[in-house]
């Protein structure tokens, strides 16, 4: 099973790219999508989602996961990062891609046995995860593919159920 993880956000949108074979998880490509702050909030959404287009185009996912919205005190950033995260829902949705959602705690969970892992920490560990020789780069890139990571545990203990 193939799947792209998304670590949504309107700066920065990161996505990444896994797959299992015979219980074995593979990267097979990551990456982030980028707007610059002075560009106007429509442009920079229809970036997202054209790039994340083409990404999906370019190596056939079977699904997804995307990570749920952390709220935090700035409700201005909250909402930008919500409509980064909805185009790039539409972009999987568009290639009726079966898209889960998970909350920061599930993925620090699933990647590091403890919902109050640090960022360093998930990172190391999906390094370790798919045997990498280096981090993922940027921080967005490597928290998309702890997204993925945690999608596949959990499509396997649904299937164990």
């Amino acid at each position: 099973m193939r799947i792209i993880g998304i670590d949504p956000g309107i700066a920065i949108t990161g996505w990444g790219i896994v797959e299992e074979r015979e219980q074995t998880v593979t990267m097979i490509a990551y990456g982030v999508v980028t707007t610059a702050a002075k560009t106007p909030l429509p442009n920079r959404l229809q970036i997202i989602y054209q790039e994340l287009t083409q990404i999906i185009a370019e190596w056939h996912p079977d699904s997804s996961a995307i990570e749920e919205l952390f709220f935090s005190k700035n409700a201005k950033t909250a909402l930008s990062v919500g409509h980064g995260r909805g185009v790039s829902m539409l972009a999987l949705a568009n290639a009726n891609l079966p898209i889960t959602e998970y909350k920061p705690l599930e993925i620090k969970q699933a990647i590091t046995g403890h919902g109050g892992a640090s960022k360093p920490q998930i990172q190391q560990m999906v390094k370790l995860l798919l045997e990498l020789d280096e981090i993922p780069r940027p921080d967005d890139a490597a928290d998309a593919l702890a997204v993925a990571i945690c999608h596949l545990h959990s499509a396997r203990l649904r299937s164990l159920i």
